[in-house]
């Protein structure tokens, strides 16, 4: 049994996961120690200015010290802090790693959507066993990009990572509150041709089912169920119809952020991306059931994802 640190830094969300990794059996298995959350918005402004805010850095910083405490006191012994798409398009990226490598004593890896996108695919599939046969699309919805991922039982097939995710469409068209019709329009035209970008490296019409991770997804998924407060057992592994997640996602679109921020599954730190994670989500399982012609009718949501495959990354 080792204990092992992972942290995921995304463009809305830093996430610490300490986990005892037990692989005594041939494979992996994660029991967790202490799971956080806290959402710092290190994309804050990035799209439009391809460097990170000061008062980003800060919140990021500060969450990570918290996080360096507690990997401290419950004694992991390796550390991987994994940084995706915000640090990956900033020019002054440098500041970030330095600043992080002195409160964590270890170099944060800025990795590729590629990289990313296996991550999330082996953390999904860690605990959605994949049956013999099936092709699973997995599919990542960030702050700053999406990954989709196809794979099988054997592992990754193909991955593409695309630049639209939830911070970056609200930044750049859902400015209203609600959003307008030509604002929405607009950043459905940035997700499908993201779609038709990934499509050229990865087979979507090939996909016999679609998993969903990330918060955006797993919010959607409270939504639809209406439940009484956010609950990562009650979400975990439901599969919902397209129709039932894209009325969610409209849902939550067409809202104000003052009607988001009063349901009790709603992290405040969501409450002004939601619509967009909503447009996201709901687009790619559209084009998805027309590009296998009907047959995926489905999705799964899972809250295990890139954080989980940082953990069993870590030897």
């Amino acid at each position: 049994m080792t204990r092992v640190a992972a942290i995921d830094c995304g463009t809305n969300s830093l996430r610490l996961l300490i986990a005892d990794i037990d692989r005594s059996n041939g494979t992996a298995k994660l029991t967790d120690v202490v799971r956080e959350m806290r959402v710092v918005r290190l994309g804050q402004g990035v799209d439009a200015t391809g460097e990170l805010a000061p008062e980003a850095l800060e919140r990021t910083f500060a969450a990570t010290a918290d996080y360096a405490a507690m990997i401290r006191e419950h004694g992991a012994e390796s550390v991987r802090f994994v940084a995706t798409s915000a640090s990956r398009d900033a020019r002054n990226r440098q500041v970030f790693v330095d600043g992080i490598r002195d409160l964590l004593g270890v170099e944060p890896e800025v990795i590729s959507g590629d990289e990313e996108a296996a991550l999330s695919f082996a953390g999904a599939s860690s605990v959605l066993p994949i049956l013999d046969g099936e092709q699973v699309l997995v599919v990542d919805l960030g702050g700053g990009s999406t990954e989709f991922v196809l794979g099988t039982s054997d592992g990754v097939t193909a991955a593409k990572s695309v630049d639209v995710g939830c911070v970056r469409l609200t930044e750049r068209h859902l400015q209203d509150d609600p959003p307008t019709a030509e604002q929405i329009a607009a950043a459905e035209a940035d997700i499908d041709a993201a779609i038709a970008r990934a499509g050229l490296d990865v087979p979507l019409e090939r996909a016999t089912a679609v998993v969903g991770v990330a918060g955006s997804i797993t919010t959607i998924t409270a939504h639809a169920l209406r439940l009484p407060e956010y609950s990562p057992a009650a979400i975990h592994g439901t599969e919902l119809s397209i129709g039932t997640i894209t009325e969610a996602a409209a849902d939550l679109l067409h809202m104000t952020r003052r009607e988001r921020a009063e349901l009790a599954y709603m992290h405040p730190g969501r409450v002004d991306v939601m619509g967009a994670g909503g447009l996201v989500w709901r687009r790619i399982l559209e084009r998805l059931n027309q590009l296998t012609a009907g047959r995926i009718v489905t999705a799964t949501a899972s809250e295990h994802d890139i954080l989980d495959g940082i953990a069993l990354s870590i030897h």
